[in-house]
């Protein structure tokens, strides 16, 4: 037996609890404060497709077939799986209803909001005597009885639709006509006005958002392209927000690492404005890892945002943004071993965890008939338009899914772990570990109690001989506790010697012996 597996049973039977809040009928939101002590592990979800009945497994839904797709109430069905898997939170994807001219897909993204205060109709069971509300709310309900806090996603433009409607609410070119932005062709640009004055009829429009999410029971807010509108729009809203439910939180969208607005005629403003106007976290760039050759660039990343969350009044936070649903599965790039890497690197660090839907079991969101002609469409676009390798907002599409176990079970030991090492994680000193090869990483997060050391090896094609260097470590009055690790490493002289597979990442907890 490995001995990663011992420690898999330990942390299983150490962290699992039921949350008192879970035992009551009466929900008190307390998802910021989890937040901002980056104790949310969150899944990303797409409620259309989340436990859709794929029947032909061709990747995509035709109901006429008897194929279901996804909605509010058979979702409640996967919500005890999440809770099994250690999911505390989960975001949804835009539940608005989506575009259908000039559409990219057959069901329109969920991103080319056609309204913002009511829901998609594909999120509906027609055959339920509830109203599209009611079903809703029962979802919220079923999550928030499993201790499961729900995030809305606002998007950031709208759609050609929306735009034919309210002309008013849009950009308009040089021509007259509405603005697209960035290359996104099934959207249009939103008017914000500026940090001097607020489009009211936009900001009216967000803030019928936020009533309705509120009224739903939704605990907090996601904003798309958070950095399309201004400070002052974000700080006006997140404030009236905040006077309903003071825990409502508040994620922007938007990274360190942007600099461009999505359309010459878009505004931008920076991660650092959005946090001062009131956002209680952010993406980071931590998506970056598939570029990561070196320590060091792992290192410049981890040294910038903890000691840049730090400037900010009150507390603020950041998600493990390793994978979203605008990357490309791990799987495709560099195979399991990124996935593995990215568990543990949420595991390890005081982010919020974030996973992406499938990611737990090795989806490669690959479609069988993607970007082919569809035998029915709901759209202007006859098209399963995709993008490749990444989660399906375009369609009425398959649930996500995968068969690594493996994989599943680490998400599950990685979930406790986090959960365990957290007062080590928030409150331990951060250090970064000498190794013998650029390309390995090591950090070290310690107390007076112990010492959590994650090393791990950027090289996904080769076998790494690893020393690493562990200030103050004496392996003879000290513990060594493997947490996620092949083989026992060697430890002697303050040092600890092992032999990394390609992309394998080690997590180890030393204690102080008792003598």
């Amino acid at each position: 037996m490995k001995l990663r597996n011992f420690a898999a049973i330990f942390f299983v039977l150490a962290c699992t609890s039921l949350s008192a809040s879970a035992q009551n009928d009466a929900w008190q939101n307390d998802l910021r404060t989890k937040f901002l002590n980056n104790d949310t592990r969150i899944m990303e979800i797409n409620i259309r497709s989340f436990n859709a009945k794929d029947v032909n497994e061709d990747g995509f839904i035709q109901e006429n077939m008897g194929e279901v797709r996804g909605t509010f109430l058979n979702a409640i069905e996967r919500l005890d799986e999440l809770k099994n898997l250690g999911i505390n939170t989960i975001h949804v994807l835009p539940v608005t209803p989506t575009g259908k001219l000039k559409a990219l897909g057959t069901a329109g993204s969920v991103y080319s909001a056609a309204s913002f205060d009511s829901i998609s109709e594909y999120l509906i069971d027609k055959n339920s005597p509830l109203s599209a509300q009611e079903q809703a709310q029962k979802f919220i309900k079923e999550a928030h009885k499993r201790d499961i806090r729900v995030i809305f996603d606002v998007p950031a433009c709208a759609s050609y639709d929306l735009y034919l409607q309210r002309p008013d609410l849009f950009v308009s070119g040089v021509s007259g006509e509405p603005v697209i932005p960035s290359d996104w062709t099934d959207v249009r640009l939103l008017s914000v006005g500026s940090e001097d004055k607020i489009d009211a009829n936009v900001f009216n429009l967000y803030k019928d958002f936020v009533n309705f999410a509120i009224n739903l029971g939704v605990d907090g807010i996601r904003a798309d392209v958070a950095h399309s509108k201004t400070a002052a729009f974000w700080k006006e809203l997140i404030n009236y927000s905040r006077a309903i439910d003071p825990e409502f939180l508040w994620l922007a969208e938007v990274s360190d690492s942007w600099y461009e607005p999505i359309s010459q005629s878009a505004v931008f403003t920076p991660y650092d404005k959005l946090l001062d106007a009131g956002f209680d976290g952010y993406y980071g760039s931590f998506f970056n890892i598939k570029d990561w050759k070196t320590s060091k660039e792992l290192y410049n990343q981890l040294n910038f945002t903890f000691k840049d969350l730090k400037k900010y009044k009150g507390n603020k936070s950041v998600i493990g943004s390793f994978t979203t649903h605008d990357e490309v599965s791990p799987i495709l790039l560099k195979g399991p071993a990124l996935s593995d890497m990215i568990i543990w690197l949420n595991a390890t660090l005081p982010v919020n965890s974030y996973f992406v839907d499938g990611f737990q079991t090795g989806d490669n969101y690959l479609y069988e008939n993607a970007n082919k002609l569809a035998p029915e469409t709901n759209t202007d676009d006859d098209m399963y338009f995709m993008h490749r390798g990444k989660l399906d907002i375009f369609n009425l599409s398959r649930k996500p899914g995968g068969d690594n176990i493996s994989l599943k079970n680490d998400f599950l030991l990685g979930n406790n772990v986090k959960q365990s090492i957290l007062p080590v994680l928030n409150e331990g000193a951060y250090t970064p570990l000498k190794t013998n090869h650029q390309d390995v990483f090591a950090y070290m997060y310690s107390n007076n109690i112990k010492k959590v050391v994650t090393i791990g090896n950027l090289d996904y094609e080769n076998s790494q001989k690893t020393v690493v260097k562990i200030p103050k470590f004496n392996s003879k009055t000290q513990n060594l506790l493997p947490i996620k690790i092949s083989s026992m490493p060697d430890a002697k002289g303050g040092k600890i010697y092992l032999n990394l597979a390609p992309g394998e990442i080690v997590v180890l907890i030393i204690h102080e012996l008792l003598l």
